[in-house]
C-alpha cells in the first residue's frame, strides 16, 4: 500500500474516531460552570462561539427533514442482501452512536451551550470589573502611602 494512501486511511480512521466520541460536557454542566465562575469568556470570543453554534443550529434546522430520511430504508433492490443492507443503514444511523442520534443530541444541547456562553461572558465582565476595582483600591492605597 502506498504511503499517501496509508496516511489518508489513518486520517479517515482518526476522523471517524473523533466523530464517534460522545459529548464530554452537557449544556447544563457548562451552564453550572459559568454560574459558579468556572467558565468565563470574553465578549469577542464568546460572540464568535455563539455565532458558530447558531450557524450550526440553523444548518441543522434547515436540513432536518432531509436528515430524517435516514430513518427510512433507502430505495434498493428487493433482494435479501439489499434489504439487509438497507435495514443496516437505518439501524446504524439511529443507534446510540448513530449520526441521527448524535445530531438530535446536538440539536437539543446547542441552545443550552449558547445560554452557558452568555453566562460565561457575564462572569468574565464581572471578574474584570472586580479586578479593576481591586487594582484601583491598591493604586489608591499605594498613592496615599507614597505621599
Amino acid at each position: 500500500m502506498s504511503e499517501p494512501l496509508q496516511m489518508r486511511q489513518a486520517v479517515l480512521a482518526r476522523t471517524a474516531s473523533v466523530a464517534a466520541t460522545p459529548m464530554k460536557m452537557s449544556g447544563m454542566q457548562l451552564k453550572e460552570l459559568a454560574v459558579s465562575g468556572g467558565f468565563a469568556i470574553d465578549d469577542s470570543t464568546g460572540n464568535r462561539m455563539i455565532e458558530a453554534l447558531e450557524s450550526a443550529i440553523e444548518a441543522l434546522e434547515s436540513r432536518w427533514s432531509e436528515l430524517m430520511k435516514l430513518q427510512e430504508n433507502p430505495l434498493m433492490s428487493d433482494t435479501p442482501a439489499a434489504r439487509f443492507v438497507a435495514r443496516h443503514m437505518v439501524d446504524t444511523a439511529s443507534d446510540a452512536d448513530g449520526l441521527l442520534t448524535q445530531l438530535q443530541a446536538a440539536r437539543a444541547e446547542f441552545p443550552t451551550y449558547v445560554e452557558a456562553i452568555e453566562l460565561a461572558k457575564r462572569t468574565y465582565r464581572d471578574r474584570e470589573a472586580d479586578a479593576g476595582q481591586e487594582f484601583s483600591g491598591i493604586s489608591s492605597r499605594l498613592g496615599t502611602t507614597e505621599e
